[in-house]
């Protein structure tokens, strides 16, 4: 097999290749057009900068004595070596732009080019927070307009604009339960937390000064209804819950659940992660959710922590909305619209448990997210949800013949399909499973999570993956499946055709070096 004279080889010949066999080097290290691109400080030099400026006038010091003693070690390059530079580095990246992005759990969808128009709108992208509240009477509304759809959707009648993020968002929704128990008079010390929530619930539970405790699973990857009725008590304050679960499950005792916590005494915070498989199909609200943060990246596609901070607004019951945070944006009758900000029973907000930021800071994210729900309307996002639930449904029934599916039996998953590494031959792993994805031009699925299914792997396909799309990684995942049950010793080092070989993750974590040095004093410090 001459795969040099022959030209490229084919996928079969490819997996075949040892790294030791492949002798082949270039005088670059380069692999075509896969350029190994070194660091900047390696490349660059702080004797010559890309641009010429003026000399620096000569002024008193007024640093006290703290005065730089020699130069900035800041490399320089030109404007054309820079944008190389960052160019080839960018290459070396996965993203959704790339192709299908199976992370579970996180929903990594398309981010629609018209979002990034409309933030990129004057008035939106460029306000400041202390501007007067007449010069952004559009900005508010839109806030407004944002949260109205969120309160329409879930079926509340409240909800804080202001959380950053998925877990801010749950910490916020904590604190209001924390204060309407204590409003009550009626503190109480322990959350309990199934072992199909995120992990971020016990988290934040624990955070905010609370007992945290498991509920099982029973056999079919959903709440146990039983032990969970069996450990309420005077000293529950309530429950969090994700729902569809972290194993691709939809939890149809929520109803039931919810009445129970509420009988005897709690509160129910639902995690709302999971939201983009249920939008328009269920509203969280009819199950006797009394908070639940929304993570507008998953559910209504802005940037994953690109473009500004994130949001994660949380929703609230009656219970619930008296508590919420402030700042939030009230309409007057005129058609006005303010900021409240302060905690005053004059302005009915006088129970609120405080702030959680000092400015909201997320305008890119508030327009992005309306413009996705304008330009869906209520029906197309019904039909977001549903067709991210078939995908991930046809990727579940594509593959559970070759790979086990410890749910498959519980019925049709929601928006994620989750798999084990039961049947592995050979000691090999999902990590090597993983690694072999990237061989195979694909980011990893999300590995060993959630923590009930051994060798978890939870794949997320989204909506905005066509069926040819789909069908190629299908194909991808399979193949790597294959070679994983036939013991196939060269997963254990793959990947081989990424930028980089496989890393000592451990090392890695434990040991980083976060600081650039010159290669003498680097061979020092690494031994």
């Amino acid at each position: 097999m001459n795969m040099l004279a022959e030209g490229r080889p084919t996928k079969q010949e490819a997996n075949l290749i040892m790294p030791e066999q492949n002798a082949i080097t270039t005088h670059t290290g380069n692999r075509a057009l896969m350029v190994d691109e070194p660091l900047i400080f390696e490349i660059g030099s702080s004797a010559r900068s890309g641009v010429d400026l003026p000399e620096a006038p000569q002024v008193e010091s007024r640093l006290g004595g703290l005065d730089r003693k020699a130069p900035i070690a800041i490399p320089g390059l030109s404007e054309g070596e820079t944008v190389r530079h960052y160019t080839r580095l960018s290459r070396q990246n996965y993203a959704i732009d790339v192709g299908l992005f199976p992370l579970g759990s996180c929903t990594m969808k398309h981010n629609p080019r018209l979002n990034e128009k409309m933030a990129r709108l004057e008035g939106f992208a460029d306000i400041h927070p202390l501007q007067p509240v007449e010069t952004v009477q559009g900005a508010l509304e839109l806030i407004h307009e944002l949260a109205e759809w969120l309160k329409l959707l879930t079926g509340m009648p409240a909800v804080a604009m202001s959380p950053k993020a998925g877990a801010h968002g749950e910490l916020c929704g904590i604190l209001a339960i924390r204060s309407a128990l204590e409003a009550r008079g009626d503190a109480r010390e322990v959350i309990l937390v199934p072992e199909s929530a995120h992990g971020t619930n016990p988290a934040t539970a624990a955070f905010a000064g609370y007992k945290v405790e498991d509920i099982p699973a029973n056999s079919d990857g959903r709440v146990d209804l039983k032990s969970l009725k069996a450990r309420l008590g005077p000293d529950v304050a309530g429950v969090m819950i994700t729902n569809p679960n972290t194993c691709g499950l939809f939890e149809p005792d929520m109803k039931a659940i919810s009445d129970a916590v509420h009988a005897a005494g709690g509160l129910v915070y639902c995690d709302g992660a999971n939201f983009n498989a249920i939008v328009g199909r269920v509203r969280p609200g009819d199950l006797g959710v009394d908070a639940m943060h929304i993570n507008l990246h998953k559910t209504f596609s802005t940037p994953h922590g690109g473009g500004g901070p994130g949001s994660g607004p949380v929703v609230f019951s009656e219970a619930l909305a008296p508590f919420a945070p402030l700042p939030i944006v009230e309409k007057m009758d005129d058609g006005h619209f303010r900021l409240v900000e302060e905690e005053t029973a004059e302005n009915h907000h006088g129970s609120s448990f405080g702030r959680m930021v000092a400015f909201h800071g997320q305008m890119g994210m508030f327009s992005r997210a309306l413009t996705y729900m304008l330009s869906h309307g209520s029906d197309g996002l019904k039909q977001v949800s549903e067709d991210a639930v078939l995908n991930a449904n046809y990727i579940l029934r594509s593959l559970e013949d070759i790979l086990d599916a410890p749910f498959a039996k519980s019925g049709p998953c929601m928006h994620e399909a989750l798999f084990s590494d039961k049947g592995f031959s050979n000691g090999l792993s999902t990590l090597d499973l993983a690694k072999g994805m990237i061989d195979e031009g694909y980011h990893p699925m999300t590995m060993y999570f959630p923590l009930v299914v051994h060798g978890a792997m939870l794949v997320e396909p989204t909506e905005t993956e066509s069926k040819a799309a789909i069908d190629q990684f299908i194909g991808a995942f399979r193949s790597v499946a294959q070679r994983a049950k036939a013991g196939d010793e060269l997963l254990k080092t793959a990947p081989h055709f990424g930028p980089r070989r496989r890393l000592d993750e451990t090392q890695a974590a434990r040991k980083p070096i976060l600081v650039w040095t010159e290669p003498e004093e680097f061979a020092q410090a690494a031994e």
